[in-house]
């Protein structure tokens, strides 16, 4: 099977996150990997290892990794299996479960977060088990291909995997998140906030009887907007950003609320830091104490991701980019993944300067409805993550 071929495949199973999770699809690449390794001579499969790591009951990492004989660090391709949920939207004639193939794009939930990279890293693994074969040794340089759980979450298996020592501060590392055609080596920050306001109940007659959380609430929320603004832009990454994406207050309509709790989400690029973004969101607290007396608000860190800044000499960022040169034949675009990544974890508390991201598809249709990747972009990946790795690996 192609890496179009096992797209469609991975589609058709639910790993959705809530939802189905990752036991089914974890289940089939493993399989997959078993029948591939079945066929291949015993003094070959002796350097191929499959290990699995329970994060979470039934949800499963995956490592298959192929011992080199060399000293030159691994080649690393990780891969989340789980999508976001399947969601609402979808029209009729593309499902979400379906793997509807039309006008040469692939439609379906993880169509392109990430199930058309997860495909295309398979396909190169099993083109390295077949140049093993071909060439009678196992390669010079490792490989490992790292199939994660969570990554739509809180990333608990990318930290498992470092956790178990798969991936490191020297290996080679690259994702195959939606990229739009380019290699992205850069990631912005991201900060989770919990901010709590208590207040007073009271009869909306006569509010001033009372302190109202949510108002408090509101002028926390417009100073933290403000001073995310006003921070420092970062020549690569742009602008720190600031989401409210949950906030909830009251419980009539006809009572001053006396709590709200609002979730926040930063995605900082430096010099902004978490400490700095702390003095924002305490400053706010304040604000909206003067501006509402009698409030009272604390806040907790839910999430603690550092900016991830290019490294112009990394040595994979330059293999990768010759290697995208000579199979597309154009020069690779270097940008920044707006998101964060199980790469970005690594890179974060590893303090690995060779991670980054390459795959098929658009980030713009990841989560949406009608997700879809183009067969011409899983085509490209599928061919420069293959010639990457046999290039690397010597068997080339």
């Amino acid at each position: 099977m192609n890496a179009w071929q096992l797209a469609q495949q991975l589609v058709r199973i639910d790993s959705s996150n809530p939802g189905a999770q990752e036991d089914t699809i974890e289940r089939y690449i493993k399989l997959l990997v078993e029948q591939h390794v079945s066929s291949m001579p015993a003094c070959l499969v002796k350097h191929i290892s499959i290990k699995e790591l329970e994060v979470f009951p039934a949800r499963r990492n995956l490592n298959v990794t192929v011992a080199g004989y060399g000293s030159a660090p691994n080649l690393v391709y990780i891969c989340h299996m789980d999508t976001v949920t399947l969601g609402e939207g979808w029209s009729t004639d593309t499902l979400a479960l379906g793997a509807t193939v039309r006008e040469d794009r692939l439609y379906g939930r993880g169509a392109c977060d990430m199930k058309g990279g997860l495909a295309c890293a398979l396909s190169a693994l099993f083109s390295l088990m077949d140049a093993m074969e071909h060439a009678g040794t196992q390669p010079e340089r490792g490989f490992s291909l790292i199939c994660t759980v969570n990554e739509e979450a809180n990333m608990r298996g990318v930290e498992a995997a470092i956790d178990a020592g798969w991936v490191g501060t020297d290996e080679w590392v690259l994702d195959t998140e939606p990229t739009d055609n380019q290699i992205q080596v850069a990631h912005k920050g991201r900060t989770w906030f919990e901010l709590d306001i208590k207040g007073v109940t009271a009869h909306a007659s006569q509010p001033w009887e009372g302190a109202d959380a949510v108002a408090a609430t509101a002028e926390a929320v417009s100073h933290i907007r403000r001073s995310i603004e006003a921070l420092p832009h970062h020549a690569e990454l742009g602008a720190s950003t600031v989401t409210f994406g949950m906030v909830q207050g009251g419980y009539q309509p006809y009572v001053v609320p006396d709590a709200c709790t609002t979730w926040i989400d930063m995605r900082l690029v430096p010099p902004a830091t978490t400490a700095k973004a702390e003095m924002i969101v305490q400053q706010a607290i304040e604000r909206a104490q003067q501006e509402v007396p009698g409030i009272q608000g604390t806040y907790r860190i839910t999430g603690d991701r550092p900016p991830i800044e290019r490294d112009p000499g990394s040595p994979l960022l330059a293999a990768l980019s010759k290697t995208v040169e000579q199979t597309t034949g154009a020069p690779a675009r270097v940008s920044y993944f707006t998101g964060y990544t199980d790469t970005a974890v690594i890179a974060g508390t590893r303090s690995n300067h060779n991670c980054m991201s390459y795959g098929p598809g658009s980030l713009a249709l990841a989560h949406k409805p009608n997700e879809w990747v183009p067969r011409d972009d899983i085509q490209r990946v599928e061919a420069v993550l293959t010639d990457l790795l046999l290039s690397l690996s010597g068997l080339a």
